[in-house]
């Protein structure tokens, strides 16, 4: 009964966030993105990484919520905007991929290689960002936000697996 009630949650939770996604004020999305984006790559922002996206744009996009930001660097700090004349490199995922990345559940390049994850345009500049992303150290984030993050992932996790568990048993028959 537990099992059946989380497939459905991981399932149809895309959907059922979509609508109060889009509902949700640019300006909202913006401060949220900027303080997530801070805390994660503090960092890196410390160490001037992000000087790569200096002058370019990176598009990133959840699919199944039907939301996108794009992202760059002025001034020694992230940018986010609604809109941009030209993205450079764009990512793009479902959510439930995007927060098995965030969580290290799964690598970038295996989702890739199975076109969950799409990077387009700019290639060195996607290596760019998919190399920062992968220098983010999990136990640097407060304690509260990673514990949210890897149950998230775990919940999704076997959500989708007893969805594959019982799409194999009805292949079987």
């Amino acid at each position: 009964m537990i099992a059946q009630l989380r497939k459905q949650i991981v399932q149809h939770a895309p959907s059922l966030l979509r609508v109060p996604a889009k509902l949700t004020p640019f300006s909202v999305q913006k401060k949220v993105m900027l303080e997530g984006l801070a805390m994660v790559f503090k960092e890196a922002l410390e160490d001037g990484d992000f000087e790569f996206l200096e002058d370019r744009w990176l598009k990133v996009e959840v699919r199944d919520l039907g939301l996108q930001w794009f992202i760059s660097y002025e001034d020694e700090k992230l940018v986010v905007a609604e809109h941009c004349e030209q993205e450079d490199v764009s990512f793009s995922g479902e959510c439930n991929d995007l927060v098995f990345i965030a969580a290290r559940k799964e690598d970038p390049d295996t989702l890739f290689f199975q076109r969950r994850l799409r990077i387009e345009g700019d290639t060195e500049l996607g290596l760019e960002v998919k190399n920062l992303m992968d220098s983010i150290d999990l136990d640097s984030l407060p304690a509260p936000v990673k514990f949210i993050l890897q149950q998230s992932a775990e919940f999704i996790h076997q959500g989708m697996h007893e969805r594959s568990a019982a799409q194999e048993a009805l292949n079987a028959h």
